[in-house]
């Protein structure tokens, strides 16, 4: 099957289902160890201090977006609007048009990433945990993340090569699109 072949709304959902239980349960595994050891703990340093261990709650989205709103406008952004759009997300996934795998696979990574996230935001009063650190210092080194982190931004990697080829086939059909000719008066 190619790549751009269309994926059985079955498969589909066997997938999904797979990475859900692979990839959120590896992300909630390494966060309840993560609280067990390291909560409280100063930061380790491996590999010259290009990969740290830091355990944080982080309120916020990506790069503590959002941080510093109060609690309700965080809950409702957050936690009900990204559970609405990860819920739109999933239902496409299985039942809207057939994506291509590598479409599918994007997508699907984002959206399970999603969910290990806002498990973590139900159970915590809307924080996420977060552990991870690579790059020796500022401005070379990511922000802190984790597991689930990893799913969305690989997920979001995947999606850009689509998305920029599907904006030059857009501007490519507009330009040999033939301009709708208008009768003229007489």
């Amino acid at each position: 099957m190619s790549t751009t072949e269309s994926l059985s709304r079955r498969f589909r959902l066997l997938v999904l289902c797979g990475l859900l239980v692979a990839l959120v349960g590896c992300d909630q595994a390494t966060k309840k160890y993560a609280v067990d050891n390291w909560r409280g703990q100063p930061e380790q340093r491996y590999l010259n201090g290009y990969f740290r261990i830091n355990y944080a709650e982080n309120p916020g989205a990506f790069l503590s977006l959002f941080a510093g709103f109060p609690p309700q406008v965080r809950f409702w952004i957050l936690t009900v609007g990204n559970g609405a759009v990860l819920l739109g997300f999933g239902i496409y996934l299985i039942a809207g048009k057939h994506p291509d795998k590598w479409f599918f696979t994007g997508l699907a990574l984002v959206v399970v990433g999603g969910i290990g996230n806002l498990i973590d935001r139900i159970r915590l009063g809307g924080r996420v945990i977060d552990f991870l650190i690579l790059g020796k210092e500022l401005p070379l080194q990511t922000g802190v993340f984790n597991v689930a982190d990893i799913a969305i931004t690989t997920g979001f990697l995947m999606l850009i090569p689509l998305v920029i080829r599907g904006e030059a086939k857009a501007r490519e059909e507009e330009a040999t699109a033939v301009p709708a000719t208008t009768p003229v008066a007489s």
